[in-house]
């Protein structure tokens, strides 16, 4: 059980940070905030079976989908936590690496890039966008820095 929770602690850590990190390419890159209501919409229509659609905005809106897509967005980075406190045990939070919260970071860009991302429509690895390697791009940094989360949690629950 305490694996459990530190798994979640992990996680909760690591999606605050990636937040942060999105604040800060807001702020100072004027990178477009994170819109979490199209993944709020693409949760509301798995419940039907619908994985992927050919443009989420055009699929029936849900009245909650962007507080949907918030608790969507941490449930999986707790979950990733989880996962990571599996994979690793209690001895790596005794004395944590980067090195294992990296890997399954970059692991996990494979979920964005070959389910939600195909899901709202946007196609493989954003494919389907003019910009799809600068969305690459900040993919694999985000996650990066979510990695970093993980670890940095890890490391003030010792």
């Amino acid at each position: 059980m305490e694996l459990l929770l530190k798994g979640v602690a992990i996680g909760i850590g690591a999606t605050v940070l990636m937040d942060l990190w999105a604040v800060v390419l807001w702020k100072v890159f004027r990178q477009a905030r994170p819109n979490w209501a199209p993944v709020g919409r693409w949760f509301w229509h798995l419940k039907n079976g619908t994985v992927f659609h050919d443009d989420i905005s055009r699929a029936e809106p849900y009245a909650s989908e962007l507080a949907l897509g918030w608790v969507g967005h941490y449930a999986v980075g707790i979950l990733y936590g989880v996962i990571l406190a599996l994979l690793v045990g209690q001895a790596w939070f005794a004395a944590p690496t980067f090195l294992p919260a990296w890997i399954l970071s970059i692991v996990t860009v494979g979920a964005g890039w070959f389910l939600l991302q195909p899901g709202l429509g946007i196609g493989v690895a954003a494919s389907k966008l003019p910009n799809a390697n600068q969305v690459r791009f900040l993919n694999l940094v985000s996650h990066t820095v979510f990695a970093l989360g993980l670890y940095g949690t890890a490391l003030l629950l010792r």
